[in-house]
C-alpha cells in the first residue's frame, strides 16, 4: 500500500505530462488488441501506437481477448477518430481517450463487456458505471463470473506471444 506521501509524489510527477495533453484527429491503421491500436494523423505522418486510457481489455491469448479486439475494430473501422492524449506510458505509447462520432470508445467497450474499468488504488476507475451495467447484464467477458483481470493473467502467464 502506498503512503499518502508516495501518492502525492506520483501525482506531482504526472502533472507535467498531463499538462501537455493534446487532441488530434486520425485514422486507425491497425488494431493490435482490445485496448491498443495504431492511428495515423496525416498522410505524411507515421502511425502512432495508442493505448486506450481508463480500461484494460483481455490479452489476445486470454478468454475474451479476440472478441475484445474485434469489438474495437468494429467501433473504429473506416471512421475518423478523435484522440485525446493525456501522457505516454513506459512503452512509448500514447495513453488516450478515443472518440468516434462523439462516442467514447472506452465506455462502449466496457459497457459491452469487452474490458474492465481500470482500477487505481481504491478507485473503481472511470468506466465503473459501464462495468457494473455489463456485469449485471452478463455481457461479454462478464458472462463468466470467474473472468480474470488482464493484470492477474499477465502475472501468471506473462505477455501473449503474438506474431502481430
Amino acid at each position: 500500500m502506498l503512503s499518502l506521501w508516495q501518492k502525492i509524489v506520483g501525482v506531482c510527477l504526472l502533472l507535467p505530462a498531463c499538462a501537455q495533453a493534446r487532441v488530434w484527429l486520425g485514422e486507425v491503421t491497425h488494431v493490435s488488441d482490445g485496448d491498443t491500436l495504431w492511428i495515423q494523423a496525416g498522410r505524411d505522418v507515421a502511425p502512432r501506437k495508442v493505448r486506450l486510457l481508463g480500461l484494460d481489455a483481455p490479452e489476445l491469448c486470454q478468454a475474451g481477448g479476440v472478441a475484445a479486439r474485434a469489438a474495437l475494430q468494429a467501433l473504429v473501422a473506416n471512421k475518423p477518430v478523435q484522440v485525446d492524449v493525456n501522457f505516454q506510458d513506459t512503452y512509448g505509447r500514447d495513453l488516450a481517450r478515443l472518440q468516434v462520432n462523439g462516442r467514447d470508445v472506452g465506455a462502449a467497450l466496457v459497457g459491452a463487456g469487452h474490458a474492465w474499468s481500470s482500477r487505481w488504488y481504491s478507485s473503481p476507475g472511470p468506466y465503473a458505471v459501464q462495468e457494473a451495467a455489463a456485469r449485471a447484464a452478463g455481457l461479454g467477458l462478464f458472462a463468466d463470473p470467474a473472468a480474470e483481470l488482464p493484470r492477474d493473467f499477465r502475472k501468471r502467464h506473462g505477455p501473449c506471444q503474438t506474431t502481430h
